[in-house]
């Protein structure tokens, strides 16, 4: 049900403004902020690579300091700077390599190892120096089983760790005295957060992006029932008048709207004037040609030669079926009744009960969820026409009920010879039969299927006719609820 309502939406006018605004907007916003986002990138870069340039001498200016002292003096040295709370690099001397469980690459952790790399090279010709970023919560120091975050403030952690916040901290390793032992130095960057990655797809930016979103369609969603509501209006005054509700609609909204609602106005009272007038002619013509149908008659029984008596009553008598056929063929397709609740149930048990008097001709089964709004007398019509053809040529009836959410269906099916599939569309046609004998048939006049799919389609619905697999025909109702 909901899938039905979600389709339904989306192929509503509304639902596809609305669709199409939301793709807009979204678009929109991503392409900006990935505009956006590409220019602070190239911004952040440039920024980036200076700040690395000048850490990047200072680490080579450090490093140069202490292995171009003694041996003996680097752990005192070593040992001051620690209980002096440090500089501003984390520098040890280690018998070790340290393990560290290196961040993921990004283009500017790149850029900053590349310049340190780059720089050690040019200055001090170290080609074999281990650079990595570290989360300080998982960094060794000293050895590969002491934390920074074991450490003393005063040793230095207090320039390494930002609580509560834990920026990336650069690690470089250098071996010295023949890989003897492991010179470390640990730093912040100056502007850590640089290296903070960014994308288009940010849960802010979606953030951003959602609400952006969500109030271009609030608005729109306003706009647009303002606009459709007349529209919608339209619609329905144009359905009900296709079933014979002829009421005018408001001219209200915009100018395009009142006027495709004045002309449809104009269109019904035409066509209103079109019905009646037909109505009247056809009451004119029964009443003017019955008086010289009769005279004819009387003037053909008095004539001395039997055949052609006989031959010019035959004629008459035509011609009388066809005027009343006309005439019945407007009276039960032009029905003035009010839509009201129709129990289709009731009326399909009220007509098995005439047809099984003697024995058992009509079946029903299925059953219906709630009453069939319509005109009551048309419907009735409209089934006792298909069920006497059932009867008449299947000499049984069995009839279906099923009910949806989109409208209702009524199968009639017997168990007669069927119809040639060629002329399945010509028998909806008035006055057409498939067999001459008429006169046991209560509908002879071959007008019964061409009144019941008038009635049909002037609920909105239709009536379809296939010869069934087994033997016989199947007549199909569909009437919509709506």
């Amino acid at each position: 049900m909901i899938k039905a309502h979600l389709k339904r939406w989306s192929q509503s006018l509304t639902g596809q403004i609305l669709i199409i605004m939301a793709l807009g907007v979204a678009s929109a916003q991503f392409i900006s902020s990935t505009i956006w986002l590409k220019q602070v990138e190239s911004d952040t870069q440039k920024n980036v690579t200076e700040v690395s340039k000048h850490m990047a001498f200072r680490i080579a200016a450090t490093v140069s300091y202490f292995t171009s002292l003694p041996q003996a003096y680097r752990h005192i040295v070593i040992d001051q700077l620690q209980s002096m709370g440090g500089t501003r690099f984390f520098v040890t001397l280690n018998h070790e390599e340290i393990r560290i469980n290196p961040l993921p690459d990004t283009t500017l952790k790149n850029i900053v190892k590349n310049q340190i790399r780059e720089t050690l090279i040019k200055q001090l010709g170290i080609h074999n120096a281990k650079i990595a970023f570290s989360n300080p919560t998982d960094l060794h120091v000293i050895n590969n089983h002491t934390l920074l975050t074991d450490l003393p403030d005063h040793w230095g952690a207090h320039s390494l760790l930002i609580k509560p916040l834990t920026p990336p901290i650069i690690v470089i390793q250098i071996p010295i005295n023949n890989g003897k032992n492991w010179l470390y130095l640990a730093t912040l960057m100056p502007a850590p957060y640089f290296l903070k990655g960014g994308s288009a797809l940010s849960p802010e930016r979606l953030f951003s992006m959602a609400i952006s979103v969500i109030t271009v369609l609030l608005l729109s969603l306003i706009i647009l029932r303002r606009l459709t509501r007349p529209l919608a209006i339209l619609a329905r005054a144009a359905e009900r008048f296709g079933q014979g509700d002829a009421k005018p609609i408001d001219e209200v909204g915009s100018i395009e709207v009142r006027n495709t609602a004045h002309a449809f106005n104009d269109m019904q009272a035409r066509i209103q004037r079109y019905l009646n007038d037909r109505e009247r002619l056809f009451a004119s013509i029964s009443h003017d040609l019955k008086t010289p149908i009769t005279r004819l008659r009387l003037r053909a029984e008095m004539l001395d030669e039997d055949d052609t008596r006989d031959a010019m009553i035959r004629d008459l008598e035509d011609l009388d079926m066809l005027v009343k056929g006309a005439l019945q063929s407007v009276k039960e397709t032009d029905i003035h009744e009010n839509r009201v609740d129709v129990n289709i149930p009731r009326i399909l048990k009220d007509i098995q009960s005439s047809a099984n008097t003697r024995d058992t001709k009509v079946t029903i089964s299925g059953e219906l969820a709630s009453p069939y709004i319509g005109k009551p007398l048309a419907i009735k019509r409209c089934l006792g026409n298909l069920i006497d053809n059932a009867l008449y040529y299947g000499k049984v009836a069995q009839i279906i009920l099923e009910d949806s959410e989109e409208g209702l269906t009524i199968r009639i099916c017997d168990q007669g010879p069927g119809i040639p599939i060629e002329k399945i569309d010509k028998v909806f046609q008035p006055y057409t039969r498939l067999i001459s004998d008429h006169v046991s048939h209560p509908g002879g006049m071959g007008l019964g299927l061409s009144i019941a799919r008038n009635i049909a389609r002037a609920h909105g619905g239709e009536v379809t006719l296939s010869n069934r697999e087994t033997q016989g025909l199947e007549a199909t109702v569909w009437l919509p609820r709506h």
